[in-house]
């Protein structure tokens, strides 16, 4: 890559059935009628992602609906939504891969982080590459987005299954941390604590 900056994509985890939420989040909006999925989508393009991914499985047709048109947007389907969180990963890095143009990293975040903004995504891509591993941290612990450079792509593939995503593959590889507690609180809808 020598001369060239590296791209960076993103993928958006939107394939969960949302049993505990009540519906699939891929289709949820806020109280004002803001889409969840357009909202990360937007802040993945506008922090400096070329193109994003969209992992779908529940609410697919309704949620492909809602991206179309959209400029720098593919989707992809979980081949098994009920198998858990590391299916959805595992089928957006696979899509990252055979991504034209060549993407060298992504910026990864599920659809349910509400604070989630494009500064945020901007500071965790600067200077990242294909050897990066980040993950954003917050006051409440590490968070989204997480930086994946090509390096690990296969190899965090392979260590995939259930309900876990990346977690495993940054604690024991030596993921950076980046602070990004000034630009918000990184807590998705089920951590967040509830509205009173």
């Amino acid at each position: 890559m020598t001369g060239t900056s590296p791209r960076p994509g993103g993928i958006v985890l939107a394939a969960g059935l949302g049993t505990r939420f009540g519906g699939p989040k891929a289709l949820a909006t806020e109280p004002d009628g803001a889409s969840w999925l357009i909202r990360t989508v937007d802040a993945l393009l506008s922090g400096g992602c070329s193109h994003v991914i969209v992992v779908l499985g529940a609410g697919a047709d309704a949620a492909e609906a809602l991206l179309s048109g959209r400029d720098r947007i593919t989707t992809t389907r979980s081949p098994d939504v009920a198998a858990g969180l590391s299916e959805s990963l595992r089928a957006g890095l696979a899509k990252a891969s055979a991504a034209e143009p060549r993407l060298d990293l992504v910026a990864i975040a599920p659809v349910d982080v509400p604070d989630l903004g494009a500064a945020v995504v901007a500071r965790m891509l600067a200077g990242a590459g294909r050897q990066s591993l980040r993950q954003a941290d917050f006051s409440a612990g590490p968070g989204h987005p997480v930086i994946v450079g090509r390096d690990h792509w296969n190899a965090l593939s392979a260590t995939l299954s259930g309900d876990v995503g990346a977690r495993d593959y940054l604690m024991n590889n030596g993921a950076e941390l980046v602070d990004c507690s000034d630009l918000g609180t990184g807590l998705d809808v089920d951590s967040r604590p509830p509205i009173t």
